[in-house]
């Protein structure tokens, strides 16, 4: 067979750790290829595509894109920086020859960079590291580069691959300089180092089709749309292959359609070959780590083994009084059929039918990786209950191992004592002290997954918002032994009706409020947080009697403490094990898993 080599090619993922500025190198390259026109108007982060993507600022989906410089096709997957899509990170990394490592000047590695390059360094890949936000006015690039390579040898790479190209970036100004003293106006420096160190794809041309399916897509119009890359031979539009499932079982499929990349919109193409990254439609369960292959010689491309879930909850159909009210989608069939559709595409999450018809156990990768789903679900018309986030434990050697994560905290040097205070009875181990710059102290920390779980509002609490805090899984270890729960208990609405001024008035004694004047309620529904350590029922629907001598006018005297609003985050990380929190597209509540107080109190003696 003959080795061909495709010149015209190159395939990178863009790596990095969370705001490091991936997605907006990606936005500069593609404006300095000229993919616009002149006067088309170009949003910030193109990339970030969903809604849920732009407001929180991150990337959820690794997206694929391709620009052209000095003729040689630049294909480009921007990959997620949060730990708890490091699913898609794993697979999209499959596809590509190399990865530009996004590192921003003045932060230096994070616990994510320090992930994601563990991932590409395993995968054999030699990364390209790009040091971003060099206009930044308190940059230190030079400090970060060595810090990189000290990573590098702590994560025990090659010879080859210690000895990386550097490229130095401003990506919102859109320029790149391959040294730091250089001037540069454009992006084509490191188009340059691009082009000159990733190696161009090889492989047989003249062989049978091999590609392994890393992405699913799905679209109104053509159905399920596979994602990867053509490893071997080539594929054209109508061509009757040979689809090899995970458990090996060969079926016979045609693909209809055949897409390459060009900028940011996907073109039909007649036939794609070795080295491209091609999309393909027509074939309708075709799933995530399957082969798509000749069908006279099928053979099966071996694939990434995705790290395992750490976190479940339950999904429960919505039973409280409000239910219906609000979502389009209410059943167990709705909540079960998006569930099941999620898993085809979201590698990491686990979903799993329980004893009830009406809830289902969901594992996934972490609070923000679960959030987002529901979240997501949420937006799209679905009302259900969600249960507090437990910890998934192993089994090894009959000794019960839980996931443990590496915390790593940038707080200023005040609130130090604070944070350490905390995380003493979360089990929490420290690891390393530094000082960092402009009076931050970077700590350090192994600590158990679960006493991680509703930490992180308190964190920004007695930090006063100044604590920067970022974890990542670092693999299981033996149970750490007992965390205790919340300190608080809630309150508890007494009975249904509107919420008024004068009950609320006299409940915020009680405690810290979380609903307004005029807020519907139902009993059992948590309207605070207690200030003692036992759930106390309030009656917030109570209004003043009227008499002769009390005018109805003087409740405008009454002064209520401002309510700060509960995301869903902070109800995750706030509800017990009796308690869920019910989502639905209007709103997010709270409540007792057993509404009725009489029953509550019997099931509570039964305890």
């Amino acid at each position: 067979m003959n080795i061909y080599t495709r010149e015209d090619i190159r395939n990178i993922a863009i790596i990095a750790h969370v705001d490091h500025g991936k997605t907006t190198l990606v936005d500069a390259l593609l404006k300095n290829s000229h993919i616009f026109r002149e006067n088309e108007k170009v949003e910030e982060r193109i990339m970030d595509s969903n809604d849920l993507e732009k407001e929180r600022g991150i990337t959820i989906l690794s997206k694929n894109t391709s620009v052209m410089h000095n003729g040689v096709k630049i294909n480009i997957i921007d990959t997620p920086g949060h730990a708890d899509f490091g699913g898609e990170v794993e697979r999209v990394l499959k596809m590509v020859d190399s990865v530009l490592l996004v590192v921003d000047s003045y932060e230096g590695p994070m616990p994510q960079t320090k992930f994601v390059l563990k991932k590409a360094l395993e995968l054999d890949l030699r990364p390209i590291v790009v040091i971003n936000k060099i206009d930044r006015p308190d940059e230190r690039a030079a400090e970060v580069l060595d810090e990189v390579f000290d990573l590098f040898v702590e994560l025990g790479a090659s010879d080859e691959q210690l000895d990386f190209p550097v490229a130095y970036c401003s990506a919102k100004k859109g320029i790149a300089k391959a040294e730091l003293d250089q001037e540069s106006s454009n992006m084509d420096p490191l188009f340059d180092v691009i082009i000159n160190n990733v190696k161009a794809p090889q492989g047989e041309l003249d062989a049978p089709l091999q590609m392994l399916i890393s992405t699913i897509d799905s679209n109104e119009y053509v159905g399920r749309i596979a994602i990867g890359k053509i490893e071997r031979g080539s594929v054209k539009k109508n061509q009757q292959v040979a689809l090899i499932r995970k458990d090996g079982k060969i079926s016979n499929v045609k693909v209809s359609n055949v897409y390459v990349y060009n900028g940011l919109k996907r073109e039909e193409t007649e036939e794609a070959k070795l080295g491209d990254i091609v999309a393909v439609s027509g074939i309708s369960d075709i799933n995530i780590g399957e082969t798509l292959a000749d069908k006279e010689t099928p053979e099966a491309l071996p694939f990434i083994e995705i790290d395992e879930p750490t976190l479940s909850m339950y999904f429960i159909v919505n039973d409280s009084p409000f239910a219906g009210k609000e979502g389009d989608y209410v059943t167990s069939r709705h909540v079960r059929d998006r569930l099941l559709k999620e898993v085809e595409t979201n590698v990491s999450l686990k979903v799993e039918e329980t004893e009830s018809a009406d809830s289902f156990k969901v594992s996934g990768r972490g609070e923000l990786h679960l959030s987002v789903l529901i979240e997501t679900m949420r937006r799209e018309g679905y009302e259900f209950q969600v249960s507090k986030p437990m910890v998934i434990y192993k089994d090894v050697d009959g000794v019960k191992h839980e996931p443990m994560e590496y915390l790593t905290i940038d707080v200023p040097e005040e609130f130090m004592g604070a944070v350490i205070e905390k995380l003493g009875p979360r089990k929490a181990e420290m690891v390393n002290m530094t000082s960092a710059l402009n009076g931050y102290t970077r700590l350090e920390f192994k600590v158990p997954a679960r006493g991680l779980i509703g930490f992180r509002g308190e964190f920004m609490t007695d930090t006063k918002g100044n604590g920067i805090m970022n974890h990542i899984l670092s693999g299981f270890e033996p149970y750490k032994g007992d965390i205790p729960e919340r300190s608080r208990g809630s309150l508890v609405a007494f009975e249904a009706g509107t919420a008024v001024a004068y009950g609320l008035y006299n409940a915020q004694e009680r405690g810290i409020l979380f609903v307004e004047p005029g807020t519907d309620v139902y009993e059992g529904m948590i309207v605070g947080e207690c200030s003692r350590g036992e759930d106390i029922e309030v009656n917030v629907c109570k209004k003043k009697h009227l008499s002769n001598m009390r005018s109805s006018g003087a409740d405008d005297a009454l002064k209520l403490t401002p309510v700060s609003p509960m995301s869903l985050e902070n109800c995750l990380e706030f509800v017990t094990m009796d308690e869920l929190v019910e989502v639905t597209p209007k709103s997010i509540r709270m409540r007792k898993k057993i509404l009725n107080s009489e029953m509550r109190k019997r099931a509570n003696k039964r305890k």
